[in-house]
């Protein structure tokens, strides 16, 4: 099967060569796109380094942050044209350890998502301070209540996609932009009828460069969580 591993990348110049090199130690048979949003820091440069010595990387550049789902969605778009099978939606910072994708692609065949979670039996994070353990696993328990979804972590951004199922959704009518976009892709493939399990990985805190987590993005997910929650409950949608 053809695996393309996409990675997102907003100012992650300390963290892409490593992300790169660790990807392909573990799993040696797949693709890597790098999509970068016109990082300031030079990462785009550095990514187009690395497609240089290495065929299986290759880099998508874009001219401002448009943000996580925009970036995703052209890749997966990227995916489609080259006829790549399955799609990695993989962070770039070295918290998605390259070592629990096998996990991942091992049932990839048997399903539409697998994701890598956190909150399910043997998974876990590293190194997180206490305030951002109790807003995600605050905002998964919010997720699965409105959303009515048996996921335990439907805000995690690691995860493997069907193409043939994701070409089957509307992705141009997707709004939500930052990891938002995560929880309306689960939502959507629960919806669409889609085959999902989740599989224990330990997400590790970034040690180079800053968060892109803030309180916009915390906000555009419980506002869209509470959208699709009234929806479901009051419109049967």
């Amino acid at each position: 099967m053809k695996v393309l591993v996409i990675m997102p990348t907003y100012n992650e110049a300390g963290n892409i060569e490593r992300a790169a090199s660790d990807l392909f130690k573990f799993n040696p048979d797949v693709s890597l796109l790098i999509v970068d949003d016109g990082s300031p820091d030079g990462t785009g440069n550095l990514a187009e380094a690395l497609a240089a010595k290495d065929k299986r990387i290759s880099v998508l550049h874009r001219k401002d942050k448009q943000g996580l789902g925009a970036a995703y969605i052209a890749g997966f778009n990227h995916a489609f044209g080259l006829g790549f099978d399955y799609v990695v939606e993989m962070d770039a910072d070295g918290s998605h350890r390259a070592e629990d994708l096998p996990k991942l692609l091992a049932i990839c065949q048997d399903n539409d998502l697998v994701i890598g979670s956190r909150y399910v039996r043997g998974g876990k994070t590293q190194n997180w301070p206490l305030h951002r353990q109790w807003l995600s696993r605050g905002g998964n328990i919010y997720a699965k209540i409105m959303l009515g979804s048996r996921l335990n972590d439907m805000t995690a951004g690691f995860r493997v996609f069907r193409s043939s199922f994701l070409q089957k959704m509307d992705l141009a009518s997707i709004n939500a932009r930052g990891y938002s976009f995560q929880i309306e892709m689960a939502y959507r493939t629960i919806q669409l009828g889609g085959r999902t399990a989740e599989v224990p990985i330990t997400f590790v805190e970034r040690e180079i460069g800053e968060s892109k987590m803030s309180g916009n993005i915390v906000t555009e997910a419980l506002l869209l969580m509470t959208k699709f929650g009234f929806k479901r409950i009051f419109l049967r949608k």
